[in-house]
């Protein structure tokens, strides 16, 4: 297993580099959106592991990261749920997005500075990790974002993420994800095909590391993964993921060029055209 520092030199875009990428993928969305495509063959759409972006939300009416919005998903009969982890000032791993509260619930308040009774009081709805892998866990497939912060102690959080994760079968239930992958250096408890890099621009190299280190496999923008980055993967006995398809036509690309996990913000819609459901 690597240590933090092998893989210290593999890092992910700047604020501005984030900016650029995040226009470029607009564009892209935009184009696949309009681009026509025939329907793949109905057994690769009804194969499809279809994973909801932190649950079926629109941040009004139902928040990302919630357990209405990971229930929206299971009733719909997607395949997996992806959620962000982050730890409370008493160690306890939750799931939230952001470092702090601000955008979702115009508060300024940091999870890593707030205990978790303090979090109860104040953002009920935040759910902690145990509570989500009970509930989904086994059902579910579990797509956990590891987010890049400090570990001040790092054994603690070792236990007590085994401890939420202790009724599933790491890489067959759930696997760890990142977009820093000298993140995954924490969990070395882990066996290697639990982790999977996210790249964003740079998938050669994040490819590379995932197969030298025999991780799970690699996520990445549906565009940047290429059908031969596809097919090296498979030949390894890798997994790969695209994101985000959010519409039919995106979805028809993604199923027919055997992708095997399709992450989505409208997964729920997605799943209705897997399913073949009138006007989906």
């Amino acid at each position: 297993m690597m240590s933090n520092e092998d893989i210290a030199p593999f890092t992910n875009p700047s604020r501005l580099g984030e900016r650029a990428e995040g226009a470029f993928h607009q564009l892209t969305d935009t184009v696949f959106r309009r681009w026509p495509r025939p329907a793949p063959a109905s057994h690769m759409l009804h194969t499809c592991r279809l994973i909801s972006h932190r649950g079926d939300h629109d941040n009004r009416q139902c928040f990302e990261n919630t357990l209405p919005a990971f229930d929206a998903a299971a009733d719909a009969g997607v395949w997996g749920i992806e959620m962000d982890i982050r730890w409370t000032s008493d160690l306890v791993p939750v799931v939230f997005h952001d470092p702090d509260t601000r955008r979702l619930f115009n508060r300024d308040a940091r999870i890593s500075e707030m205990t978790l009774d303090r979090i109860r009081q104040q953002f009920p709805l935040v759910p902690t990790l145990s509570e989500v892998a009970e509930r989904y866990g086994g059902r579910l497939h579990l797509m956990l974002e590891i987010k890049r912060e400090t570990y001040p102690r790092p054994s603690v959080q070792h236990r007590r993420l085994k401890k939420s994760l202790q009724h599933l079968v790491p890489g067959q239930d759930f696997h760890l994800m990142g977009l820093y992958p000298d993140m995954f250096g924490y969990f070395d408890f882990l066996p290697a095909r639990t982790f999977v890099p996210i790249a964003r621009i740079r998938i050669d190299r994040f490819s590379r590391m995932a197969a030298a280190y025999g991780w799970g496999g690699l996520a990445g923008h549906y565009l940047t993964a290429t059908h031969a980055l596809v097919l090296r993967h498979h030949r390894l006995g890798q997994c790969i993921g695209t994101g985000f398809a959010d519409s039919r036509r995106c979805l028809y690309r993604e199923a027919a060029r055997g992708v095997d996990w399709v992450f989505s913000n409208r997964a729920v819609e997605m799943q209705a055209v897997c399913d073949g459901v009138s006007g989906a």
